[in-house]
């Protein structure tokens, strides 16, 4: 391999790039409007859950639950309901996704050191804000419970086992844009990485100029590393600056190592700009190379691979599929060293699956390309 005709063929493909000074624009601010819009568009994330309330009494014990319910940011109270009977209306409506209903002789009982079952009613047409609400009324009333036994009862009345005290690591926050945000970035750089090479090879066939290199004493192999060498080099300025608008926007944290998370970031872009060149290799136009790169990525990396759906709950075949793609170890990786600040023992069987996937896909490319019209 000669080392003066790979620099040959990079210095050409970085004067086509060079020569598109829009495209070039466009390939270094996507990753960025990507990162803004995803980041803030997918939150899962539950605030101000309309909540509504039947308390015939109105007592300042029910009225004290009430409020505990009401002054946080997760639930909104839209209306104190005249009949229990108009929980359902209020529910079907969308007037309120939640409804609490406070028992008659609600207080009373509780003075008496009776046990007291306080209705909740969630509508579960939406079963993501249903599983979220639900969770945060079974929690803050238990709180409020625990709160009222140790103020209000005598303490010979009552007896406690068990004070849960929890204490959260690496999200404190319980943060869904800092579980997303490590995952998003992932996301986009495969997809971004496959979209630039994917164009390489088709575009010497579409343009006339592959029967140049075809003549040429240069070799398959050093046709691919020089086309790569440019856009690696655009991966990691695209790298840089999503890492820093994810910090500076999302603050998302980085307590790994940073020279080893850039090793594997490395090796997961090779993994990613090999699949491009491959289907460079393989289509017959550009539409279609772009088609595929686009597909080929997005849609895997965002629904196989852990982004939002753990790949646990998938069925046993589909989780030994996914063990394929580059995007399900790298996901790991970046989550673990950005969150929880992993050691590279921990995320060393991830990086040898990666490592292992990125040789099969560079050897596959080599071994599709020819030297052919």
């Amino acid at each position: 391999m000669s080392l003066g005709r790979v620099y040959a063929i990079s210095e050409k493909e970085a004067r086509y790039i060079l020569r598109d000074p829009r495209s070039l624009a466009v390939t270094t601010l996507l990753p960025l409007v990507l990162l803004v819009l995803f980041g803030y568009a997918i939150n899962f994330d539950v605030r101000e859950i309309s909540l509504a309330v039947f308390d015939p009494d109105s007592t300042p014990v029910s009225r004290d639950l009430v409020q505990a319910l009401t002054r946080t940011e997760y639930f909104r109270l839209v209306r104190m309901l005249p009949d229990v009977n108009d929980a359902e209306h209020a529910l079907a409506s969308g007037q309120a996704k939640a409804v609490v209903v406070i028992p008659t002789g609600f207080g009373a009982d509780l003075a008496a050191g009776r046990t007291v079952s306080v209705q909740s009613l969630i509508n579960g047409s939406d079963s993501l804000t249903a599983s979220i609400a639900l969770g945060y009324l079974e929690g803050m009333l238990q709180d409020w419970s625990l709160r009222y036994m140790k103020t209000q009862l005598p303490r010979d009345s009552v007896q406690i086992p068990i004070t849960p005290k929890v204490r959260i690591w690496f999200n404190e926050d319980l943060s869904s844009v800092l579980f997303i945000t490590p995952g998003l970035i992932v996301v986009i750089l495969i997809m971004l990485a496959a979209l630039l090479t994917s164009q390489t090879i088709v575009r010497e066939r579409e343009r006339g100029t592959m029967e140049g290199l075809i003549v040429s004493p240069i070799t398959a192999r050093e046709i691919l590393l020089g086309k790569l060498l440019p856009y690696v080099v655009i991966a990691l300025a695209d790298v840089v600056l999503v890492a820093a608008a994810g910090r500076l926007l999302f603050d998302v944290p980085l307590r790994g190592n940073p020279i080893i998370l850039l090793a594997l970031l490395l090796i997961y872009l090779l993994s990613a700009l090999g699949l491009g060149l491959l289907i460079s290799s393989i289509a017959r136009s550009q539409q279609v190379a772009y088609l595929m790169a686009l597909i080929g990525t997005l849609l895997p990396t965002i629904l196989l691979t852990g982004f939002i759906f753990p790949v646990s709950s998938m069925p046993d075949a589909l989780r030994a599929a996914v063990q394929l793609h580059p995007a399900t170890h790298f996901m790991i990786i970046a989550r673990s060293m950005s969150l929880k600040g992993a050691s590279f023992g921990v995320v060393l069987p991830r990086a040898l699956a990666l490592l292992s996937i990125t040789i099969g896909v560079i050897a596959l490319t080599v071994s599709r390309f020819r030297k052919t019209l």
